[in-house]
C-alpha cells in the first residue's frame, strides 16, 4: 500500500465525485453542489464561495483519501471493492450526520427547522439524505462517492 498512490486516489476520485454531482445537477437530477455548500460557510459573496468551495473540496477529498488509506493500513487490506464500500459508508456518513448535524452547528449561511421565517438563511437545509435538494439526491450521491472510494482504494492497491 501506498500513501501517494492514496493521495493520486484521492485526486482523482475527487475530480470523479466532483465531475458526477456537477453533471447530475445540470441534468436537474439533483441541486447538490457541495463546492457552494463549503464555500459559503466562509463567505456570501456566491463567485468566491464557489472558488473556495472547489478548493475546499479538493483538499477535503485529500483528507478523506488519508483516512481511508490509514484504515486500510490498520486492517492491511486494500483495494477497489474494499474503497468502495468505504465510500458508500462516506456517502451515507456525509448525507446525515454530517451536513444535517455537524454542519449547521459550523455554517452561519445555513437555515434549519429551528430558522425563524424573519431569517434571511443562504441555503436550504439538506435534510435526511439531503433529499432537499432533490428525490434523485441520495442516489448521485451515493453513486459518487462509491465511485471516490474505488479510486482511492484501486490507486492505494496498484501503487504497493
Amino acid at each position: 500500500m501506498s500513501i501517494w498512490g492514496a493521495l493520486a486516489g484521492g485526486f482523482a476520485g475527487t475530480l470523479v465525485l466532483t465531475t458526477v454531482l456537477r453533471g447530475a445537477s445540470e441534468l436537474r437530477l439533483t441541486r447538490t453542489d457541495l463546492p457552494f455548500l463549503l464555500g459559503t460557510a466562509f463567505t456570501a459573496d456566491r463567485l468566491r464561495a464557489k472558488a473556495l468551495g472547489y478548493a475546499l473540496h479538493f483538499i477535503a477529498g485529500l483528507l478523506f483519501a488519508l483516512v481511508y488509506y490509514a484504515i486500510f493500513v490498520a486492517i492491511d487490506q486494500s483495494g477497489w471493492w474494499l474503497g468502495a464500500v468505504f465510500g458508500l459508508v462516506h456517502a451515507l456518513f456525509a448525507s446525515t450526520a454530517l451536513v444535517n448535524i455537524l454542519l449547521p452547528l459550523v455554517h452561519p449561511r445555513m437555515g434549519s427547522p429551528l430558522t425563524g421565517a424573519p431569517s434571511t438563511a443562504l441555503l436550504e437545509p439538506p435534510g435526511f439524505l439531503m433529499l432537499n435538494y432533490g428525490s434523485q439526491t441520495p442516489f448521485v450521491n451515493i453513486l459518487a462517492h462509491v465511485a471516490y472510494g474505488a479510486l482511492v482504494g484501486g490507486f492505494t492497491q496498484l501503487a504497493s
